[in-house]
């Protein structure tokens, strides 16, 4: 121990005296490089906002050092982030740096292997409407034969704390997004994904790292970090001596050795990092914020009500049930109609879920008009219309793969590993052939409907059959990331022709929520359960990262199809409130007091709308607590608004709602309380006024009788 901290004192004094600060500033925030040309730069801090004449305290209290891209060969006894091996079979490279600059928002720190012609450019894009810094790496084989690169991670970030916690999350179809949180302990912590498509299910590639002990929602030191790569992927924390931690990201290094020809360059996916001094909740407030402002396609306009057709009848769709769904929607105020699975397919019809998917042509069967007149009929009741799609998914009862069974996934020397229906097969997205069809896909539903307005855009299936028949012999560890390079190249061609058209991102539910996709979607399905209770969790774990304005939020029939649990109307809504609301079952199905309600929640729902999907949330207690309740708030930008959601979805003699404590309100302005659905009875402050302060330090009591009741309250500034 004693050697490791001469070490570090060397270390300090050596960066303090010979090199360069180089500062990415966000508003709040600052990660501060140390450059030597000659030398492996370093990160040297990462917090807090500073000033350049406070550089020198970082190197008086003792610099973080950690190497800031560290690679394979020499000194490499922990975790690297590059590992390449050059053409004469040496497996070491010695980064080492020639420089630095600015490009606009972006500051580049250049390294060059000290004996090869191979570069490394480190990138970090700052800016001053978030608290995000996004890293990435390019990577240019300059020597005269062909590199393999077995590791190339996105960034790195050196921690040195004791008792820091992490917070991840986890889960599969049905309970996406679930919570864990643990404190980081001596060893290895990896967090990977090898589904090779629906890289969301079973594990997010988001992490918080809480410095000061068990996570808080709005108070401690977080940094945060989210890879924004819809591929799979790898996370590591390795954790030395419990205070040192050093965390890596990037794609995932098994079975996707990549080669770089002479000349060639490779851009690695973004790692998005954050730092706030207001827990959990301030990371969180800042990815939502950085979204908006850019990351998520779309991010400043207000996403509609809308029906979906899924679980009112499944795939027994035509015209008649789906006008009759619309008029539901309509009377109700919803403002969009999309119907889901089961319009399509002609030889092979699509009435069960093991037929038809790329034969994208409408089933005449069912609908002897066309789709036409579903888009007719929806703005004839006042409506907007969308439809759902599977593009990269095929079925081997389809005329597609009659026509193309080399496109999809698979080796041709292999028999084919089939997925839902016992006939689903994955594209092969590294093909350009294929990224046209898909591409194709969304122009001819264009072209026959000019104002079709929102795309349902499914992805049902991991990568079961690992080959490819594009890929040369040896390149088919392309694979899994050419998959997705082919993804992201369709999704542009397809955004850049239509900017203004709606998309939704979904995969099996929350298959595929990753800031990776988000740039080309408008919001995504969080989860095909509907259960208001389970979504509660499932809610809470992704809103950690990502923006409500993007949570699609579905109020469903009871029983619940899922779970079969019977949950009062209101509690649906007051949970499905918290999103972009929507529906997923027929309003026939509701009787004529239900419907009465549902109208005015819809009415509500509107004018809350702006803050929900546009303000800052604050989660204020957690379902995970098992305390029986959940709460949460939204509060607008200029705190002149505000919308508190409270649930309790236990019950048992002696279970007392706890005293509500606000969050995130002006202290010195005054509030007045107005409850959705309010009664005397019950709500003793409804119309009364009260500071910021009071509400956030001493709190208001609203009690609730039985299982599966919630409250909603909307909150007033007014002038004093």
């Amino acid at each position: 121990m004693k050697q490791l901290t001469l070490s570090l004192l060397a270390l300090t004094l050596s960066l303090a005296g010979q090199a360069e600060n180089v500062f990415v500033n966000t508003p709040k925030t600052t990660l501060m490089l140390s450059v030597d040309e000659g030398h492996a730069p370093r990160i040297a801090y990462y917090g807090a906002r500073l000033r350049p004449e406070e550089a020198r305290q970082v190197y008086d209290a003792g610099a973080l050092g950690g190497e800031a891209y560290p690679a394979f060969g020499r000194n490499s006894f922990g975790e690297t982030a590059l590992s390449v091996t050059h053409a004469d079979g040496n497996m070491t490279t010695e980064l080492a740096a020639t420089g630095w600059r600015r490009e606009g928002d972006v500051t580049i720190v250049s390294l060059k292997d000290r004996k090869y012609n191979f570069y490394v450019d480190l990138c970090y894009r700052s800016n001053d409407r978030s608290d995000v810094i996004e890293t990435w790496t390019v990577l240019r084989n300059g020597e005269k034969k062909a590199v393999r690169m077995e590791q190339y991670a996105s960034g790195v970030m050196p921690i040195r704390q004791e008792g820091a916690w992490l917070t991840h999350f986890h889960g599969d179809w049905g309970h996406e997004a679930e919570m864990t949180e643990e404190p980081l302990r001596d060893g290895l912590k990896t967090i990977v994904d090898y589904d090779g498509v629906r890289t969301g299910m079973n594990d997010r590639a988001e992490v918080m790292i809480s410095l000061d002990g068990k996570p808080r929602e709005n108070s401690g030191r977080v940094i945060g970090a989210a890879l924004c790569w819809t591929g799979n992927y790898r996370l590591s924390i390795e954790t030395r001596g419990r205070h040192c931690h050093t965390l890596l990201a990037g794609i995932d290094g098994l079975h996707t050795t990549y080669t770089l020809k002479s000349g060639e360059s490779f851009t690695t996916p973004t790692l998005a990092l954050t730092y706030s001094q207001e827990g959990k909740g301030g990371v969180s407030r800042a990815f939502h914020r950085w979204g908006r402002s850019g990351q998520l396609h779309n991010g400043t306009a207000l996403r509609e009500i809308l029906l979906n057709s899924w679980e009112g009848v499944y795939m027994d769709v035509n015209q008649e049930v789906c006008e009759k769904m619309m008029d539901g929607i309509s009377a109700l105020g919803g403002e969009l109609f999309v119907v889901d699975d089961g319009w399509f397919g002609r030889k092979y019809r699509r009435t069960r879920d093991d037929k038809a998917l790329g034969d994208w042509v409408t089933d005449t069967v069912k609908l002897p008009r066309g789709i036409p007149a579903l888009v007719k009929a929806a703005e004839d009741r006042g409506l907007k219309f969308g439809i759902w799609i599977e593009p990269e998914m095929t079925n081997s009862e389809s005329e597609l793969y009659e026509a193309h069974p080399d496109w999809v996934v698979a080796h041709p020397a292999r028999e084919l590993s089939k997925g839902r229906g016992g006939t689903q097969l994955v594209l092969d997205l590294s093909n350009p052939k294929v990224q046209d069809f898909v591409v194709g896909i969304v122009d001819r539903l264009m072209k026959e409907n000019p104002t079709l307005h929102y795309i349902k855009w499914d992805c049902n299936m991991s990568m079961q059959n690992f080959g490819s028949s594009y890929l040369t012999a040896d390149h088919q560890s392309h694979l899994f990331v050419d998959y997705h390079l082919g993804l992201r190249s369709a999704l542009e061609r397809i955004r850049k022709a239509y900017p203004d058209l709606v998309i939704q991102l979904c995969s099996s539910g929350g298959g595929r929520v990753n800031w990776g996709a988000l740039p080309y979607f408008d919001e995504f399905w969080v989860s095909d359960d509907t259960d208001a209770q389970q979504r509660l969790f499932i809610q809470w774990g992704t809103s950690h990262f990502f923006p409500t304005m993007a949570m699609a939020q579905h109020v469903s029939a009871s029983p619940n199809h899922q779970t079969g649990r019977v949950i009062p109307l209101k509690f649906r809504f007051d949970v499905a409130m918290t999103g972009r609301l929507g529906m997923e079952m027929k309003p026939s199905d509701l009787n004529e007091k239900e419907l009465d309600y549902a109208k005015k929640a819809v009415a509500f729902y509107k004018e809350i709308r702006p803050v929900v999907q546009l303000g800052d949330l604050y989660r204020l207690l957690s379902p995970y607590e098992n305390k029986g309740f959940c709460s949460e708030m939204f509060v607008s930008e200029d705190k002149s608004e505000a919308v508190f959601f409270c649930y309790k979805f236990e019950n048992y003699i002696g279970l007392d709602a706890p005293r509500w404590h606000m969050a995130g309100l002006d202290p010195d302005a005054s509030y007045r309380l107005n409850e959705f659905g309010a009664t005397e009875r019950h709500s003793g402050f409804e119309g009364k006024t009260f500071t910021g302060r009071f509400l956030m330090e001493t709190g208001i009591e609203a009690r609730m009788n039985g299982q599966f009741a919630s409250r909603v309250i909307r909150l007033q500034k007014i002038d004093n």
